[in-house]
């Protein structure tokens, strides 16, 4: 949805504050067709079919936040999963001796960085990255690439590809609730539930139009709010209330490769001065 895209302050003039408007000058509106005695004889009749269109539509759009709030959670856990499993890759790496530990930790570091760079701006648009799915591929490369010789060896293998599999799942089910939650038809029922419960309060007739008119914008506020909220979270990876990637822990492994280099370096400079 384009509201989703929108600065926050923006969907709430448009979403919220408007239709409140438009809505409080509804009564008033019907007023000038319909004369307030004829307004009030439907009162009773209105009343028990007011009851029952707002109990349903309070139940629908109970329901949908309560969905799309706890898929927004979930698509946090699944960053914070996927991290976790990275995090396991890499320190498991480090008992990987020779060049696979070190190529292992470097496709880890790579598929990070990727993810950060190229898929989160892809999810945006409910889209995944070619450039990410070929660096994960590069890490299932570098894993497969040990030929463990004993136990412990076949155990570093066997716990690394658990994790590697951990990724890969955790990644999928990002992907999936990128492109959205709520599907199109229950996204046409509440927009349309909530112009007919709004309306429903325009042939109410009370004696104080003004009272009227401040609540039916109160209804008109507290049910486009629920809206908003679903709009703004639907999609967890984009808009202005996103999933950020900061639980990737990128930095802290491009810190300790770096270190890792700089102490290569250095005992290599060490072994040439002693030679000399």
């Amino acid at each position: 949805m384009v509201l989703t895209f929108l600065p926050l302050w923006l969907s709430t003039i448009l979403l919220v504050v408007l239709p409140t408007l438009l809505a409080m000058g509804g009564p008033g509106l019907i007023r000038r067709r319909l004369p307030l005695e004829r307004l009030r004889a439907n009162n009773e009749v209105a009343g028990f079919k007011f009851a029952t269109v707002g109990v349903l539509y309070a139940v629908l759009l109970a329901f949908a936040v309560i969905v799309v709030w706890e898929k927004f959670g979930d698509a946090e856990s699944h960053v914070a999963n996927e991290a976790g499993a990275a995090v396991a890759i890499y320190r498991l790496s480090g008992g990987i001796e020779g060049e696979t530990g070190t190529q292992l930790r470097a496709a880890v570091s790579t598929y990070l960085s990727t993810a950060i760079a190229e898929d989160w701006p892809a999810m945006a648009r409910g889209e995944a990255s070619p450039s990410t799915t070929q660096a994960l591929n590069a890490a299932y490369s570098a894993a497969l690439a040990f030929s463990p010789t004993d136990p412990r060896g076949a155990a570093l293998l066997t716990e690394t590809l658990r994790q590697l599999d951990a990724v890969t799942q955790a990644r999928r089910a990002r992907l999936v609730v990128a492109s959205g939650i709520v599907p199109g038809i229950v996204w046409f029922v509440l927009f349309g539930g909530a112009i007919v419960t709004v309306g429903f309060t325009f042939f109410f007739a009370t004696d104080n139009l003004r009272a009227q008119a401040v609540m039916t914008g109160a209804l008109t506020a507290l049910i486009f709010s629920g809206l908003l909220v679903i709009v703004v979270i639907d999609r967890p990876f984009a808009g202005i209330v996103q999933v950020s990637p900061e639980a990737l822990p990128l930095h802290c492994m491009t810190s300790h490769l770096t270190r890792r280099h700089r102490g290569a370096t250095r005992s290599d400079d060490l072994m040439e001065n002693q030679s000399v």
